[in-house]
């Protein structure tokens, strides 16, 4: 994950009631060289994440993040911590590996169908276990690009001028400049002009190209 250092460094989070297993996954983590946190519940994670503001947790996880999670503790279960950041919306960045004993099994499949990454049963393999662990990472890492990417074209349309965001709609719609011009009563010269501006502004070279950036930030933009 070369281009990881950028966005910060990977971390893993621990969330099990057993210190024993915390401590395991911690000593294997650092044995491939992976930062991670340990939670002993459920409820200390869901505290964690309470304790941001909404536009802090809007941005989280800002680093290529992954969350182990038990199935089955006391108190607050792993399922439903699990439906807790479905809710958040925070999935995509922070994808979840179920931890799961044999029994559990059936419950981690349906999880699974319903957004978490992937399980893995107790006691597992290492080496499987830490290549789940790192494309996991890979996804989250892709998630907050693609995140960034939004924001960045967000920002890049609020320094449009009004009048720039006029000639844009046309022009994506595929509109030639005579045609922009008489829709927005304004010479070709003009439009030329705006045309030109909202593409620097936009970093694109064609209508085309545009089009698809703005396809990909979505229609609240």
């Amino acid at each position: 994950m070369n281009s990881a250092a950028a966005l910060g460094l990977p971390i893993v989070y621990l969330v099990d009631d057993e210190d024993v297993v915390r401590d395991a996954l911690g000593w294997l983590l650092r044995s491939r060289r992976l930062l991670s946190e340990g939670f002993a519940s459920a409820e200390a994670f869901e505290a964690m994440l309470a304790g941001k503001s909404p536009q802090a947790l809007a941005d989280w996880p800002g680093a290529p993040s992954c969350l182990l999670l038990d199935v089955r503790m006391p108190g607050m279960s792993g399922l439903s911590l699990f439906e807790r950041l479905a809710e958040l919306g925070v999935l995509g960045a922070l994808p979840v590996i179920f931890l799961t004993g044999h029994g559990d099994v059936p419950t981690a499949v349906a999880a699974v169908k319903r957004g978490a990454f992937d399980f893995v049963e107790k006691p597992f393999s290492d080496n499987a276990l830490v290549d789940r662990i790192e494309q996991a990472l890979q996804r989250s890492e892709a998630a907050i690009r693609a995140r960034l990417g939004r924001e960045s074209v967000k920002k890049r349309l609020a320094e449009l001028t009004e009048r720039e965001r006029d000639v844009m709609r046309l022009v994506i719609e595929g509109r030639p400049n005579k045609l922009i011009a008489d829709a927005l009563d304004i010479s070709v010269r003009t439009v030329e002009v705006h045309r030109s501006r909202v593409f620097e502004k936009m970093d694109v070279r064609s209508a085309v190209e545009l089009a698809n950036l703005l396809r990909e930030v979505g229609p609240d933009a």
